[in-house]
């Protein structure tokens, strides 16, 4: 059987000249090194009840899809367990040193994973040491946790599926109501681990989103180091993503909608320029007590002209978060003002409609629709203006294509208001409004 990756010899490589016409050799592997399931060379052979070995990472894939019999044979197995061929390993070790002029790389040799046994023995360790305000025990525990994680992909589904997130989160929760100042170590390494355990389960939820908790995570958000700065703002946006009752809790938190913006503006990584704006699209769309105390404050430090130039040119991700957060702000009298004052709102929502996504176009439609039924004395010139950078034919386009029944029905409404101030333009074809609601 041929190697799938071929490599190519070069003759200069080892001082002699190629001999004439072989320029490539083909590499053969064994198919005894093969696992039975990738075809590929074996990484970590293991050897099922059955008697046939695979490589560990395929077999676990087969048996976690719920099959119970061995691919090979077909016979149903009679345990799951995965016995390490460790001497087809050293076999395959050996190989590759030989091959190695071919390119091939040596395996290492793989370590054992870990077990359900040791995480929950870990887990209660991290308890214990959290309940006595242990933070240099639990670093330790933490960083082992981590290296675990760090291993294998089957180290991380163990380690995740035996509830490590809501015991740490809960020893985050202890040492941020201890001190965030003194256990900051401890602290940084357990937001940094729970960063691969989303979605957060109901117990973890609960811890993180005590004030403390939140506290301590908006603490980090002031911090010098990127990697804090990049876990906490990802941790509190997958938070409000599982819990958006947290919202008003966090918006009281001092200084939170400062940093917010600041992230915003600066654009210090793609990953926390994202999750900020996600976090405030929570905080403008949930309703609590402050939403729109809070929704004002955003609107006073910039962050309307902030996001319309952001939208100018952004990636597709971010215009559909920029676009819901804006969509927010001018549900309010000052957001709507803000963007009416501004020459980029009306051609930049207009532009966004079919060009994002299907939400993005709901976004824009909607935002566009606030603004003609709630602006100034001078709202027929927005819509003239809309009108003017091509709203009414996308409109069309929106009810015509395959987009969802709330956002035809938005676009027929903002059609709705157009309608009368199409006199004088020509292009503008005359839209029967009763067949258009038929249509959908």
């Amino acid at each position: 059987m041929i190697l799938g990756w071929r490599k190519r010899r070069i003759a200069r490589h080892a001082g002699k000249k190629n001999p004439a016409g072989n320029h490539e050799m083909e590499l053969v592997i064994p198919n005894h090194f093969r696992c039975p399931i990738s075809l590929e060379l074996m990484k970590d052979p293991v050897t099922l009840s059955s008697g046939i070995t695979y490589d560990r990472e395929s077999i676990e894939t087969w048996l976690e899809a719920g099959n119970f019999t061995c691919p090979v044979t077909n016979m149903m197995l009679r345990s799951f367990d995965q016995i390490p061929n460790h001497t087809l390993r050293k076999m395959i070790q050996d190989w590759c040193v030989e091959k190695q002029n071919y390119g091939v790389e040596r395996i290492p040799t793989p370590r054992t994973p870990v077990t359900p046994i040791e995480v929950s023995e870990i887990l209660f360790a991290v308890s214990a040491s959290a309940q006595d305000a242990d933070q240099y025990r639990c670093l330790e525990l933490v960083q082992k946790i981590q290296k675990w994680g760090a291993e294998s992909e089957r180290n991380r589904r163990c380690i995740v599926a035996n509830g490590t997130a809501a015991v740490l989160a809960a020893a985050f929760d202890a040492f941020s109501k201890d001190s965030v100042e003194r256990n900051v170590a401890v602290l940084e390494e357990i937001l940094s681990a729970l960063n691969w355990m989303f979605p957060f389960d109901v117990e973890a939820q609960k811890s993180l989103g005590s004030r403390a908790s939140l506290g301590c995570m908006v603490w980090f958000l002031s911090s010098k180091d990127l990697s804090p700065k990049q876990d906490s703002i990802v941790a509190l946006k997958e938070l409000l993503a599982c819990d958006q009752q947290l919202v008003e809790k966090l918006s009281d938190i001092e200084e939170v909608n400062e940093i917010l913006v600041e992230f915003v503006k600066k654009q210090i990584c793609p990953t926390i320029t994202k999750a900020s704006i996600m976090v405030i699209f929570y905080m403008v769309s949930v309703a609590y007590s402050s939403s729109e105390m809070i929704k004002l404050a955003f609107v006073k430090m910039g962050l309307v002209s902030l996001l319309l130039e952001i939208l100018v040119d952004s990636e597709k991700s971010i215009c559909e978060r920029a676009l819901g957060v804006l969509c927010g702000l001018c549900s309010c009298k000052e957001g709507r003002e803000e963007a009416l004052s501004n020459a980029l709102t009306v051609p930049v929502m207009v532009k966004k409609i079919l060009r994002v996504s299907e939400l993005a176009t709901e976004y824009s439609i909607s935002a566009i629709s606030e603004l003609c039924k709630y602006g100034r004395s001078d709202e027929g010139k927005i819509l003239v203006e809309a009108l003017q950078v091509g709203a009414f034919q996308k409109l069309l386009l929106v009810i015509q294509v395959g987009c969802g029944d709330k956002t035809k029905e938005k676009a027929t409404e903002l059609l709705k208001l157009l309608n009368p101030y199409r006199a004088g333009l020509e292009c503008i074809e005359t839209v029967d409004f009763k067949n258009l609601k038929r249509s959908f």
